[in-house]
């Protein structure tokens, strides 16, 4: 068995400053939009179905989402930046797949990974404190258990640790490099229980 690499890059979207576009309105629709809200209440996000499951609705009516009780149509992508398709057709979500990749639309065909720009990982928040995990769409459940372990270990606490060495941080007058090295020398014992 040959080794492999995960390649994905980890990157934290301002979702509350993009326009997201959710394809679906059934339980996996309602997965994706719980998933993201719990990480990123304030997102802006518009969804599309035929349907909504009615958790959905109550879900959607705390937030900042659009639902539209329609079919899909291309000019749904008008304006998005980034799209999650995720109904129970698969010719809906092929369609809709190809006019994302023809507007250079970042786009998420949920459990089908050829048709994935990006997978929304297990992610882990502590105040600021947020930690993404990513098993390459190869294991959601190891993601979720991992997920769950670190929510354990990390102390509440960790919130005021993070606003302490920023105000420290900002009270250092030096380089980049130097900053770094004081910072790297001030939290060496973080980790040493």
């Amino acid at each position: 068995m040959s080794a492999k690499h995960n390649e994905l890059y980890p990157v934290f979207l301002k979702v509350s400053e993009l326009q997201v576009l959710i394809i679906g309105g059934g339980n996996v629709g309602l997965e994706k939009l719980t998933f993201l809200l719990k990480s990123s209440p304030n997102a802006k996000v518009t969804m599309v179905s035929l349907t909504f499951a009615p958790e959905l609705i109550e879900l959607s009516k705390k937030h900042h989402v659009e639902l539209i009780k329609s079919s899909y149509k291309k000019s749904f992508l008008k304006d998005k930046h980034l799209v999650i398709i995720c109904t129970n057709s698969l010719k809906v979500n092929t369609k809709a797949y190809q006019h994302c990749k023809a507007k250079k639309l970042l786009v998420n065909v949920a459990d089908n990974p050829p048709y994935c720009d990006f997978y929304m990982g297990g992610i882990v928040t502590k105040g600021v404190v947020k930690i993404a995990i990513s098993t390459n769409g190869q294991s959601p459940t190891l993601a979720k258990r991992l997920r769950q372990f670190l929510e354990s270990v990390i102390p509440n606490e960790i919130d005021n640790l993070a606003e302490n060495l920023n105000v420290y941080r900002n009270t250092l007058k030096a380089d980049f490099s130097t900053k770094v090295l004081q910072l790297n020398e001030l939290t060496k014992n973080l980790l040493s229980k």
